[in-house]
């Protein structure tokens, strides 16, 4: 007589996919909060010490840099439809047309060097506000070697993602900056160099900034601050050195 025996059919296999299905959508969700919290806790580790350090004047006060408000203010300002961050005419909505109309400029490109921060010959458009391919020398304002203020646009991100080969990062040390040091400008062949002397931040409202000074030739430095967000902008000044 044939005896039959009959196995219960084990569950190890779907014990097994479960964990790692869980374990999947856990590492998931962890890495979607680092993306959306880095830029915050960035600031608060990285970038408000070295403000602190370098004197940089900013109306941000330290106290509330992670408040549960601010950081609604500034997904909400990240999350806005239809507004382009690759536009450098986006960035301060309060800025006057009448900025934008002062005729061609004598250049239409020419080239910036940042050695702190390894930017060495980046491109610089006189002509257009596209900062998602080349530095934007802002319409209406002055061009490095002539009196007045020149103000050149530039994308930053995280300071781990810097490349100096790619605009949308290009300024992402920015911040490491300090008064003293230099940049320089190539222009037809002749190099000018410029010295920080103030760094700041400030809020998209603010446009001073754009403000011509015609004593000297002075060389004003913007970008998305803290670097992963379009909350507030860095500004570094500079005033002609040496040719």
């Amino acid at each position: 007589m044939n005896k039959y025996y009959y196995k219960k059919r084990s569950r190890n296999y779907l014990k097994l996919t479960i964990k790692i299905t869980s374990a999947v959508l856990l590492i998931g969700g962890i890495g979607i909060a680092v993306y959306i919290f880095l830029p915050f806790v960035s600031w608060q580790i990285y970038f408000n010490p070295a403000f602190a350090t370098h004197t940089i004047t900013t109306p941000i006060p330290r106290s509330v840099i992670l408040s549960s408000s601010i950081i609604d203010v500034i997904q909400a300002k990240d999350s806005i439809e239809g507004v382009d961050y690759l536009n450098a005419e986006n960035w301060f909505p309060g800025i006057s047309d009448s900025l934008q109309q002062k005729g061609t400029p004598k250049v239409s490109f020419y080239t910036l060097s940042v050695p702190k921060i390894k930017i060495q010959n980046a491109t610089v458009s006189a002509i257009d506000t596209n900062v998602g391919i080349h530095l934007v020398n802002y319409p209406g304002t002055s061009i490095p070697g002539d009196l007045g203020n020149s103000v050149v646009f530039g994308h930053s991100t995280l300071p781990q993602l810097f490349n100096h080969n790619d605009y949308k990062t290009i300024f992402a040390n920015l911040y490491k900056l300090k008064t003293g040091d230099k940049i320089t400008a190539s222009i037809n062949g002749v190099v000018y160099t410029y010295k920080i002397y103030n760094i700041r931040v400030v809020d998209p409202t603010n446009t001073s900034l754009f403000e011509q000074s015609f004593d000297n030739s002075y060389l004003t430095l913007v970008t998305c601050t803290p670097p992963g967000t379009v909350w507030k902008r860095l500004i570094v000044k500079a005033k002609l050195e040496e040719i």
